[in-house]
């Protein structure tokens, strides 16, 4: 299966244990999941990781920039999509679909917008976790 993770998943993963830390930890177990990201998606997230207004110490942005330099998929998308709700955004919905994820972890609630523009299904991190990990 292949995956696409927003960055708000990753900075609530560092920001707090729960939902969305659960789900990335969940997917890097499985060897049948691959975590696609895009050159513009993976320098957003290592952007976020460093942001000061966080304050994450130095050992866990290392430790994160590993994780996700070692285990992320880098794709070139060759589309470009519309996404007029928030164009920022159009950069997760192009690399879905150049990857064909099968799903979109966010917790975005714009991207309910994108289900007709994709085929990739988009969940929540805990909605996420209770359609798989508990099958």
């Amino acid at each position: 299966m292949k995956i696409l993770i927003d960055t708000n998943v990753l900075i609530s993963a560092l920001l707090k244990d729960g939902q969305p830390e659960n789900a990335i930890l969940w997917v890097l177990e499985q060897a049948e999941w691959e975590w696609f990201a895009s050159p513009s998606i993976m320098q957003e997230y290592q952007e976020v990781l460093r942001r000061k207004k966080f304050r994450f110490p130095a050992p866990l942005v290392q430790h994160w920039s590993k994780l996700l330099n070692d285990s992320v998929n880098i794709i070139v998308p060759d589309i470009q999509i519309d996404f007029p709700r928030d164009r920022k955004d159009a950069k997760f919905l192009e690399c879905a679909k150049a990857s064909c994820a099968d799903v979109f972890i966010t917790g975005d609630k714009d991207f309910s917008e994108a289900q007709k523009l994709i085929d990739t299904r988009i969940f929540n991190p805990s909605g996420f976790l209770q359609l798989f990990r508990e099958a």
